[in-house]
């Protein structure tokens, strides 16, 4: 094991079975037929960790925190450009400046230098500063913000933070992680990496960008597991809330380029 892949739980299944770790269809579900045959249970380390506590104060005493539909708490695990990085367990529907204040000592410049915040782990859209101003961190408020509370892991991302080279940081990670199953997630996985990695420098058209959101949409949903999902959504994220930023990009390329030109022809 070691794959991120691995963490899809028909993959751990198979790994531990020594064989490839790639997700199986579904059904059937490990329920019914699991580990070498036999119907398997897979939890969450975070779920088998707070049973005891709920099997001690009750179901109620845990349905107390957060909101209708997103009870109990969530260990969130907070990094990137905040003072003090941390994980931390609080209650779901916590509001996600509060939490970032509370227990990171603030974002790195103060919070008007924000620039956007990835709320669940890397495999959910990216969240502008006007949005994370008042959004709660559970499933709910979070879907509804265009994003995901995925696994809680927030990676806070200040003006300083070159935001398309994260995205395109993120791309090749999904690109080295899939485990190269499904054609929608091979293949579109490998040319968003590439794609993404031009646009960094600006080296591409404009009309480039709505082809990069087709393509993620045809890896979105069209594959066994969420992996390719998780590949399309930040770049999805990016599109949508940052597009000015890769127009601008290419603009200055092409001035770059044009002006190189000029120099040559005119020596």
């Amino acid at each position: 094991m070691g794959a991120y892949i691995c963490g899809e739980e028909t993959a751990l299944i198979e790994s531990i079975e020594g064989k490839q770790g790639k997700p199986r269809l579904k059904p059937p579900f490990p329920a019914d037929i699991g580990l070498f045959g036999c119907p398997t249970t897979v939890t969450n380390v975070e779920t088998v960790a707070v049973a005891p506590t709920i099997c001690r104060r009750g179901g109620e005493w845990f349905a107390g925190f957060g909101r209708e539909r997103n009870r109990g708490t969530k260990l969130f695990c907070i990094s990137g450009q905040v003072n003090h990085p941390c994980t931390v367990e609080e209650e779901m529907s916590v509001p996600l400046k509060e939490l970032i204040e509370r227990h990171c000592g603030g974002v790195i410049g103060g919070w008007d230098n924000l620039l956007a915040i990835i709320p669940g782990g890397s495999s959910v859209p990216l969240m502008p500063k006007h949005v994370c101003d008042d959004v709660l961190m559970d499933f709910d408020a979070l879907v509804a913000a265009q994003s995901g509370l995925g696994t809680a892991a927030v990676i806070v991302m200040n003006k300083q933070t070159d935001i398309v080279k994260c995205i395109a940081r993120l791309s090749l990670f999904y690109k080295h992680e899939s485990c190269g199953q499904c054609t929608p997630c091979r293949e579109g996985c490998n040319w968003l990496n590439k794609m993404m990695w031009r646009f960094v420098d600006g080296k591409a058209q404009k009309k480039e960008i709505d082809m990069i959101w087709e393509l993620s949409k045809q890896i979105e949903g069209h594959t066994i597991c969420a992996l390719g999902d998780a590949a399309a959504w930040p770049v999805q994220g990016l599109i949508r809330h940052f597009r000015p930023e890769l127009e601008a990009r290419m603009e200055q390329f092409h001035k770059q380029v044009l002006e190189e030109k000029s120099i040559k022809a005119s020596a």
